[in-house]
């Protein structure tokens, strides 16, 4: 305890000479300072004077007339002529068609289950063969897969050729069987042949 009591005097004592010396420096230094600095000349901004005007308002100037309303509207465009000679009644005056499907047995044979038809659809009759009176057939072969889908159709037998090949494969892509099934297994059956026969009523 006395030793802390000690070297807290002895800060103290070393402390005020210490500060009495900065004293003592700042007071020198502001003694001998250059009195120049103080005295320099300040230089002057020149006053910007700006010469009156004066502002003259013309008020007697004449006004544009105004523009009269026209008392007659432009006249109408005239609509361009289109071409309406189109035939767009084919189908309503061609005589009315209607299309047989029939699916042949090729290809099916005895098993745990036959394949059948669930959705058969009919072809679009050509719009060609339909105004001008054509009718036929024509008979599409494919494959039914283990889904009961269509695969590979090809057209085997049309008349008259080159007129109902198209429309029968379109159709025939969108048909679905019931797959057969043999020791409870699905299979595909090959050969499977539809046809199609296209008829006008008169």
């Amino acid at each position: 305890m006395n030793g802390n009591l000690t070297r807290l005097i002895l800060g103290a004592l070393l402390a005020l000479p210490v500060a009495g010396g900065l004293f003592f420096i700042m007071q020198y230094l502001i003694a001998t300072a250059d009195p120049k600095i103080d005295d320099s000349k300040t230089r002057k901004v020149a006053d910007i004077h700006m010469p009156e005007r004066e502002i003259d308002t013309n008020v007697n100037e004449p006004k544009p007339d105004k523009v009269d309303d026209p008392e007659e509207p432009p006249p109408d465009l005239d609509t361009p002529d289109l071409d309406m000679d189109m035939d767009i009644d084919v189908v309503n005056t061609a005589p009315t068609a209607s299309v047989d499907v029939e699916i042949s047995t090729t290809g099916m044979s005895s098993g745990d289950g036959e394949y059948l038809p669930i959705v058969k659809v009919a072809p679009i009759y050509p719009r060609r063969a339909q105004t001008r009176g054509i009718t036929g057939y024509c008979i599409v072969e494919y494959t039914v897969t283990t889904s009961g889908a269509i695969r590979d159709p090809v057209a085997v037998d049309c008349q008259p050729s080159g007129v109902f090949e198209k429309a029968s494969v379109k159709a025939a892509l969108k048909f679905k069987y019931k797959p057969r099934v043999v020791d409870g297994e699905a299979i595909e059956v090959a050969g499977v042949q539809n046809k199609f026969t296209y008829e006008l009523e008169q």
